[in-house]
């Protein structure tokens, strides 16, 4: 490829469209962890209490609730920035799949519902995806 194209060797790939990448001997692990950062500041929750659980055990979200209105931009921008973070975790995804079939009617409940998976988030920043080196390789099933 270098004869064709003009290229240059850049080492190990460290962050890539918000998402930090750690290579080493036992693999690589994949973060959001500054992204996340970024997002919690943007939305006003960067000194706010992290929770144990991304929602409230046993709370019902529904479409037929009343509640006061919100910024429907901001409900949604918000929605799409925790989309985002479910590249690296996957066990946010129920939670935010949850609150995302509300974002035609955004009320405050809602809003504190999205604002709860943040500030989860919050507290396990530094969780994220390793994917580890194998130690034997296999072919057709013989070691």
């Amino acid at each position: 490829m270098k004869k064709e194209f003009a290229m240059s060797d850049l080492g190990k790939m460290k962050y890539f469209l918000g998402v930090k990448v750690i290579q080493d001997h036992h693999g690589i692990f994949i973060s959001q962890k500054t992204y996340a950062h970024e997002v919690l500041e943007r939305f006003g929750l960067l000194n706010s209490n992290s929770v144990k659980n991304p929602i409230v055990p046993g709370s019902i979200l529904s479409k037929n609730k009343g509640g006061a209105a919100v910024d429907t931009t901001m409900f949604k921008q918000m929605i799409g920035s925790l989309m985002y973070l479910t590249a690296t975790r996957a066990d946010l995804m129920y939670s935010i799949c949850l609150i995302s079939r509300y974002m035609e009617r955004s009320i405050k409940l809602y809003l504190q519902a999205a604002k709860r998976i943040l500030r989860f988030f919050k507290g396990t920043a530094e969780l994220g995806i390793a994917f580890k080196r194998a130690t034997r390789r296999r072919i057709g099933g013989v070691c």
